[in-house]
């Protein structure tokens, strides 16, 4: 198998080699052990918000329907690129079909984009119950066609950013000096005029990225005029509570996400879009469950009843 991850400079390559995030044997021992438990952690976290918020009949709003939804997502997400890592750390065997490469690929594109779209429906969700609380549950009962149609416009543009990516010609190098198949590292080994396609990247960025983060750069300071109307202390407390868990959702992923996709091939660096890689993908999805558990006073009485009743 190692074998057909090498190839000449003239030979069209039909697969690729991840060199990962070392190849030091001690230091992928310890990797492994430090993201195989990041990764059950994410899992199960992410599962438990899922069960709590489906359960308690007191979190039925859409806003906990959206991180039902999140939560979902995360679950999917942090498991295209995560499996794939620690059995890269483990077996010396780190060939990737073309085709794996281009499912994997697809997935994260699929996948993070449903998550960025996600948390611009949550914005919005926040500023119709802080700003039109009377309106709220009118506006938010399509909550559930938000969702559809966010995920269906996530699936079609992230199959076109794919098909363009991979219809050109990979003639070799062949090592993606990466932990997964990510879009910038794959467009760097295509030997052809990729200017046409680093254009499409940071569309497909100014959509996916950009566009929700401004929608929700809205949101909130209308949110925030709102709540510097409110005399009362105690309710503009309140206020900003509630968006809080979601506030710092938002700024972890869109800082990562748009430092690293919205830029050209050019200005790529491996060592840097391995560490920003790794916050956005693993580490974020791991800290959601904590940011949503922990500055949510209704998931935290949840919680503690749900292990109550285990007890």
């Amino acid at each position: 198998m190692m074998s057909q991850c090498h190839v000449n400079n003239e030979t069209r390559i039909r697969a690729f080699l991840l060199l990962g995030l070392s190849n030091i044997r001690i230091v992928q021992q310890l990797l492994f052990g430090i993201f195989s438990l990041i990764y059950v952690f994410t899992v199960m976290g992410n599962i438990l918000i899922i069960i709590i918020v489906t359960t308690e009949s007191k979190l039925c709003s859409p806003m906990y329907f959206f991180l039902r939804h999140l939560s979902l997502t995360e679950i999917f997400y942090i498991s295209v690129t995560v499996p794939r890592m620690l059995k890269d750390f483990v077996h010396h065997d780190k060939c990737i079909s073309f085709v794996e490469c281009a499912t994997q690929l697809y997935f994260f594109c699929f996948l993070g984009t449903t998550e960025c779209f996600t948390l611009a429906v949550m914005a919005y969700d926040r500023y119709v119950a802080i700003c039109s609380p009377l309106l709220y549950t009118s506006i938010m009962t399509v909550c559930i066609r938000i969702v559809t149609g966010t995920f269906l416009i996530a699936m079609f543009i992230s199959i076109g950013q794919i098909t363009f990516v991979f219809s050109l010609p990979f003639c070799g190098p062949n090592e993606i000096d990466h932990f997964f198949c990510d879009l910038l590292p794959v467009v760097k080994l295509i030997c052809a005029d990729t200017y046409t396609n680093e254009i499409t990247i940071l569309l497909y960025g100014s959509l996916v990225i950009f566009a929700p983060f401004v929608l929700i750069l809205i949101s909130y300071i209308k949110i925030l005029a709102a709540v510097l109307g409110i005399r009362s202390s105690t309710e503009q407390h309140k206020a900003y509570s509630t968006c809080s868990s979601h506030l710092t959702s938002v700024s972890l992923f869109y800082g990562t996400a748009i430092v690293t996709y919205l830029r050209t091939k050019s200005s790529y660096t491996h060592k840097g879009s391995k560490i920003l890689s790794l916050l956005y993908s693993v580490l974020i999805p791991m800290l959601n469950p904590l940011i949503y558990s922990l500055r949510n006073s209704q998931v935290k009485t949840a919680i503690k009843a749900l292990f109550k009743i285990k007890v």
